[in-house]
Order: C-alpha cells, then sequence, then structure tokens
C-alpha cells in the first residue's frame, strides 16, 4: 500500500543501544520499563515501537527470553506494533553459526517487524568543541550477514524495516528483490544525522524517498538534535516519522529540554503531523499500511 498523504504513522524507538542513564535518566532498560514506555508511546499517538533489548546494566542483549519478555509486557499493556532491533547482531560474532544464534530471538519471539540493516558504513560522531571524534567505528552488513537476518525473519513471519543510512543501501535491495529473499511492498527506514551516512537534509530525504518502489513505504528517522527539521520534511513529502529517546533526547533543535520519556516525544510528532493536516494512525490502521502480517 502506498504511502497515505494525510495520514501517517509514528513510531517510536525507546531505548537504543548505544545511550545511557547517564546521558537521559528517562532510558528504559528492563522489559516492564520498555512495556511502560511503550504505553505512553501509544497513548501519545505512536502506532509503533522500536525495541533493542538491554541487559538489567543497560548492555545489549540477544537473549531470547528477554525479547520474548519485552513482548509480553508490552502487549500486556498496549495494542501497539513491536519492531525489534538486529542491529550489530553481527559483532563481535566470528562465525555464521554464532551470528545465526544471536538472530534466533526474532524468530523465536515473532515481532510484527524487525529491522534489517541494509549496508556498511563508518559510525562516527564528531564533537566541534572537541575538535575529536566521541566515537569512531565501523559498522558492518555485509550481504552475506543481511541474509541471514532476513531468513531469521522469514522463518518468525516478520516483515523487514529496511534501514538505509545512504542512497547505496537503499539500492541494495535491488539484488535480494531479484533473488526472491525480499518481497514487495518494503518498508524503508531512512536514516540521517549518522556521521558516515548520508547529509541529513530535506534534498538528502527527498531524493531517498524518489529512489524506492511507488507500492514501498518509508519513514524518516532523524538523529540528534536535527530530527525536528527532518520530521518536517518527511511530514510535508507524506513520509512517515520516527521519534524517541533511541534517536534524540530533546524536545528543542537546540538542545536545552530533555524530554520526559518517549511520550513527550512522540506527542511533539504527533502535534507536527496535525499542524500539516495529517492524522496519526492507530495501530490496526497502520498494520494495513504496512501489509502486516508479512506475506512470505
Amino acid at each position: 500500500m502506498a504511502l497515505v498523504q494525510d495520514r501517517v504513522i509514528v513510531t517510536a524507538a525507546l531505548t537504543g543501544v548505544l545511550a545511557t542513564r547517564e546521558q537521559c535518566q528517562y532510558l528504559p532498560y528492563t522489559p516492564a520499563e520498555i512495556g511502560e514506555e511503550a504505553r505512553r508511546a501509544y497513548e501519545a499517538g505512536a502506532a509503533v515501537v522500536h525495541i533493542h533489548g538491554r541487559a538489567p546494566d543497560g548492555g545489549p542483549t540477544w537473549s531470547a527470553d528477554t525479547y520474548a519478555e519485552i513482548k509480553r509486557e508490552v502487549q500486556a499493556r498496549s495494542p501497539i506494533i513491536v519492531n525489534f532491533s538486529t542491529g550489530g547482531f553481527n559483532m563481535g560474532a566470528d562465525t555464521e553459526a554464532e551470528k545465526s544464534e544471536r538472530l534466533s530471538y526474532v524468530s523465536k519471539t515473532r515481532p510484527e517487524i524487525a529491522a534489517l540493516n541494509m549496508g556498511s558504513m563508518n559510525y562516527a560522531k564528531y564533537s566541534e568543541k572537541r575538535k575529536a571524534f566521541v566515537f569512531d567505528m565501523v559498522f558492518p552488513n555485509p550481504f552475506g550477514d543481511i541474509l541471514l537476518a532476513v531468513h531469521a525473519m522469514r522463518e518468525g513471519g516478520v516483515k523487514p524495516e529496511l534501514e538505509c543510512f545512504d542512497l547505496g543501501h537503499v539500492a541494495n535491495a535491488e539484488p535480494l528483490l531479484r533473488m526472491g529473499t525480499l518481497k514487495r511492498p518494503l518498508q524503508y527506514s531512512f536514516i540521517l544525522g549518522v556521521l558516515g551516512g548520508a547529509p541529513p537534509s530535506a534534498e538528502t530525504l527527498a531524493a531517498m524517498a524518489r529512489s524506492i518502489g511507488r507500492e514501498d513505504t518509508w519513514e524518516i528517522i532523524g538523529i540528534g538534535r536535527g530530527q525536528w527539521r527532518l520530521v518536517g520534511a518527511a511530514l510535508a513529502l507524506g513520509g512517515n516519522v520516527r521519534v524517541g529517546l533511541e534517536d534524540n533526547f530533546y524536545l528543542d533543535a537546540a538542545g536545552t529540554e530533555m524530554a520526559k520519556g518517549n511520550g513527550p516525544l512522540v506527542e511533539k510528532a504527533v502535534r507536527m503531523a496535525r499542524d500539516v493536516g495529517r492524522e496519526p494512525m492507530s495501530p490496526d490502521e497502520a498494520r494495513k499500511a504496512l501489509s502486516l502480517p508479512q506475506a512470505w
């Protein structure tokens, strides 16, 4: 189903994996905390929640038991669509067997959607004040690993959300479509604002949106304080939007007002959507727009 110009899907990325409570005290770590944040996001107008599993100390986990508990806690509180991340599943894993074992939570817990990173890249953050990189790494996503992740999604009947940091990542879907590995309609997420990816501008976003199939859907994921400008651009172009503490802590572009949880960020996105005549979809409306459940 193509984009609906007068409706919008709002996704909340609740916790991420890089940010910590030292940076933002409102980040949820435990399954119950994540479930509560999902409820608040739903009540504020979100139709989808994107979730990374966290260990009790806040570190990343690939535990199927943890993801299953997260799903139970979320679904006990709201009918929101669950989207689990697979980002970084291959980092520090040397063998295909180890990577597949890490991914087993996807097929075991069967979220409706799971994120699929579509290409490798430099992944860094630069501090103008320090004149130095805050962090600097390579985010590896070769085609072999992409295929492993898609296989886990197919086993679980899960729809891939194609996370693209650049136009090259968008183009990477084409051979997978020809192989029959992916099936249209596709769901794309254009991630702008990470150093190493495409520049975070309305022009970049428009170019990425023009490059996908007419039957496909897309959303913007703006990283950092430039998020609200990109949300505005996506709303004007007819796309969907993602906000949340994974991507940006602040309610203002200057970074002076930290959001006290995911709910206020969703509330702002919903307000922006309504200001331009677009009403947020309910989870059931979003399921129809995203062609859920996925037909493999």
